[in-house]
């Protein structure tokens, strides 16, 4: 009995265990499975994003192959229930898309890709707005710019001054949307664009438009298009939003480098900063762009060019309506960190106000910001016009012939505006100086 008894405990711990591995086996199974739910392809104007989206974290490897040239994507454990993106013949990166199962449970997703395509993939962890989702990135490539003709001897040729207006979010990364259901990414568009009109109408300056569509950039490639443009100012358009739907009024922004001007200051660059998460940005070569991308503090001098422009701009915006903040503020924003470009961030409006959400989608008032901003911007180039520039030369015909005027005799009484090349400007003219910016430690 006793015998009976033991081996009967024996049989039933064996039972037990074997069933533990079984279950453990089973859910660790059941864990590791996944289902593609959407693809799509995002186009922009000189890449393409494949994205994926699956209701779990994806275990994937990838690869490039040749002749022809495609880059294969193994996802495991993973099923497809969604039906593959269509392409048309005339893409610019990719021929074609195509999937099929593999290793009893894996799938096996090939993109056919033309000739010098770039690609790199990688996976984005879950958001507010998104699920987990699988990215692949695909350019076609650096191109070499066809060189200039030689200019002609001792006839240095002028150029125009270049500004670079950023449309704020964009594609997967809609910014904040107003209680009436007003995107932040299209209002910031539309006033994007007719800022740049109003720009390039302007005699020896010019705009480009940092995105000019509904697409996701990334914060730092802003920084980039705008360096590669040779860009001589940044302008970032945005609409604000808050959780108290009360506040209201434009401000204007400049980077800081020790925190920020208020806790609503603070509150914004951590959702702005943000934004490359919800639009899937891989941050694994973090190190490398900093390194080459994130503002050396001992360039005050793009400091101050930023603070003071932005100080004419906002003085304009004033001229509309309210302010929300009465001086420049300074945040640690990320796309204001070009080393080498002046930058400033203008908050259009607050979109979680309503009445302000109604402002922005008005044609009008796009019209009368524009106006502002780019009086804003021609105030501080014709005070502090940039050697080799045509409007510097044009500054500086006019100078001459004013002060000529002013020494012929009997002439009246004009005033002398800055000539090219100097620091200091006349006394009857304002005194350019940085704008005071209060900032409070982080």
């Amino acid at each position: 009995m006793r015998l009976s008894s033991r081996w009967s405990t024996i049989a039933l711990t064996d039972f037990v265990a074997a069933l533990a591995l079984w279950m453990a086996a089973s859910v660790g199974a059941w864990a590791q499975s996944g289902t593609v739910t959407s693809v799509r392809v995002v186009d922009e104007p000189d890449a393409s994003r494949l994205i994926i989206e699956l209701d779990a974290a994806p275990s994937f490897h990838s690869f490039v192959l040749p002749d022809p040239d495609r880059l294969v994507i193994d996802l495991k454990d993973v099923k497809l229930k969604t039906r593959l993106p269509i392409l048309g013949s005339d893409h610019p990166l990719l021929k074609g898309i195509r999937s099929a199962p593999r290793n009893q449970g894996d799938r096996r997703i090939v993109l056919d890709i033309k000739a010098g395509v770039k690609a790199k993939s990688y996976a984005v962890a879950p958001n507010e707005q998104y699920g987990h989702r699988l990215i692949v990135e695909l350019d076609a490539g650096v191109v070499a710019a066809a060189p200039l003709p030689p200019a002609p001897a001792n006839s240095p040729p002028l150029r125009d001054i270049v500004i670079a207006v950023d449309a704020g979010h964009g594609g997967e990364d809609p910014g904040a949307r107003g209680h009436g259901g007003t995107w932040e990414k299209n209002v910031a568009l539309d006033i994007a664009r007719q800022i740049a009109a109003l720009i390039s109408q302007e005699a020896g300056m010019r705009a480009v438009l940092v995105r000019d569509g509904d697409y996701f950039v990334s914060l730092r490639e802003r920084i980039t298009r705008a360096r590669r443009e040779k860009a001589d100012l940044f302008l970032s358009i945005h609409a604000d939003a808050f959780n108290n739907a009360n506040a209201r009024g434009s401000s204007v922004y400049v980077l800081s480098d020790r925190g920020a001007s208020d806790e609503a200051s603070r509150w914004l660059a951590e959702r702005e900063n943000a934004a490359d998460l919800v639009g899937g940005v891989s941050l694994d070569n973090k190190d490398d762009v900093l390194a080459s991308v994130l503002l050396d503090l001992s360039q005050t001098g793009t400091l101050q060019a930023s603070a003071q422009v932005a100080d004419r701009v906002l003085s304009q915006i004033g001229k509309l309506g309210s302010l929300h903040s009465e001086s420049v503020q300074s945040a640690r924003f990320v796309v204001l960190k070009s080393p080498d470009v002046p930058s400033m961030l203008i908050e259009t409006a607050f979109i979680s106000n309503p009445e302000e959400e109604q402002r922005l989608n008005d044609k009008s008032y796009q019209d009368k910001l524009s106006v502002a901003i780019l009086n804003g911007v021609r105030d501080y180039f014709r005070s502090n016009p940039l050697p080799g520039t045509r409007l510097a030369a044009a500054e500086s015909t006019t100078g001459m012939r004013a002060e000529m005027a002013s020494t012929a005799p009997d002439s009246a009484v004009v005033s002398r505006p800055t000539r090219r090349g100097k620091t200091q400007t006349p006394a009857s003219r304002r005194k350019e100086s940085t704008p005071s910016i209060q900032v409070s430690p982080m």
